[in-house]
């Protein structure tokens, strides 16, 4: 099978934090082992040199990503590589992907993956877009180029089960049949953040809690920067708090600056300590292994997050709200609806071994289907 593998790097200059190449980076490698011929189309290669690379430009802004798929270089890439398989990672792209087939006479399945949904669903039903999409009421038109995205998909994959759910019923509200098209594919776990529970050893009386995700608004930050204060005030705790992006450019920052607001106040709160893996994975993994647990973010439309996954293979508990995917994948007694209820979990993880020691394997186990391989043939099976 020749897979033609479209992959839009938002920030090449930050490639541990983009989710979407380090998907990628474990993923192709594995569909290569399973007898796949890969070519990955993306502004930087993945690591394994058996992976075939056709460079292209990343698109300055996530809107371009979305409006502007840039369709010569499609049709010649197409033209050139003749795939069997196209790999949309950006959803939106799907129409032009179609289109571009088309045009260089070329049969092939496309398989969009849904790594980032732009909208999501509240308990009551209510669908919401997402805020980091709806600059300048952007949002509407968005969700209407996703679901373009989705009808001219022949497979859509997505992460999780709350995915499925949000996918089915956002398609279903826009006039999109998916019929049998869907499939839940997860993403791998990274080999390279993966500890046996067996050699962890539990905090004794104190913890340190790590958060790793971006710090946009979106993500809800502002209740995270609140909670960290409750946490390191009223609970025998004390916080990491990673800085993923570094030095944004001022066009980002213009755009969305959030961000660096957020990593100020952080930095001004006493028991929280901001630190950069520097886009040194093993740099990270030290990092990770320097604390007791993980907090998940507080992004409603969350659904998936590798960061997540990543504190879990490590062995570390995550606690997290009681919300969208994270209330599916995570250990009931680790979801809070509360900051209340958050301290007296993070107490109970710092100071009850057994206790901790239990969710440290349960946090290890629920990533164990999550290697390469097994991921691999899921989408392999799913894409066929």
């Amino acid at each position: 099978m020749r897979v033609l593998y479209l992959l839009n790097v938002s920030n090449s200059s930050q490639l541990s934090a983009d989710s979407g190449y380090t998907f990628a980076d474990m993923l192709a490698p594995a569909l290569t082992d399973a007898g796949a011929e890969v070519t990955v189309a993306s502004p930087v290669p993945v690591g394994d040199t058996r992976v075939h690379f056709a460079p292209t430009t990343s698109p300055s802004t996530k809107y371009r990503a979305r409006f502007d798929p840039g369709m010569d270089a499609l049709v010649t890439l197409i033209r050139n590589r003749r795939p069997e398989v196209v790999v949309a990672n950006q959803i939106e792209a799907a129409p032009a992907i179609r289109a571009a087939l088309l045009e260089a006479g070329v049969d092939a399945l496309i398989a969009g993956y849904c790594h980032y949904l732009p909208f999501s669903f509240t308990d009551t039903g209510v669908l919401e877009l997402d805020p980091a999409m709806n600059d300048r009421g952007l949002g509407r038109s968005v969700l209407l180029a996703f679901a373009a995205g989705l009808a001219a998909c022949d497979r859509i994959l997505v992460h999780s089960s709350t995915a499925a759910s949000w996918t089915t019923a956002a398609s279903a509200r826009t006039g999109v049949d998916l019929g049998d098209k869907l499939h839940i594919v997860p993403a791998p776990r990274d080999v390279r953040l993966v500890r046996d529970p067996a050699d962890i050893t539990p905090p004794e009386g104190r913890a340190t809690g790590i958060y790793n995700h971006r710090l946009y608004k979106h993500y809800g930050t502002a209740r995270f920067t609140r909670l960290a204060r409750r946490l390191v005030a009223d609970a025998p705790v004390r916080l990491t708090v990673m800085d993923l992006f570094g030095t944004r450019s001022p066009e980002r920052i213009r755009l969305d600056p959030s961000p660096e607001r957020h990593l100020e106040e952080l930095a001004t709160t006493d028991g929280v300590t901001i630190a950069s893996d520097r886009g040194d994975r093993i740099r990270y993994r030290n990092l990770l292994a320097g604390a007791h647990f993980g907090i998940a973010p507080f992004r409603p439309g969350c659904p998936w997050s590798m960061s997540v996954i990543d504190c879990q293979a490590m062995g570390l508990p995550v606690i997290g709200p009681r919300t969208g995917w994270l209330a599916e994948h995570i250990d009931d007694e680790l979801l809070f609806d509360t900051d209340e209820q958050a301290v007296r979990i993070a107490a109970r993880l710092a100071t009850d071994a057994e206790f901790y020691l239990v969710h440290a394997k349960r946090a290890y186990a629920s990533t164990a289907d999550l290697t390469p391989a097994v991921v691999a043939a899921r989408y392999l099976e799913a894409i066929k």
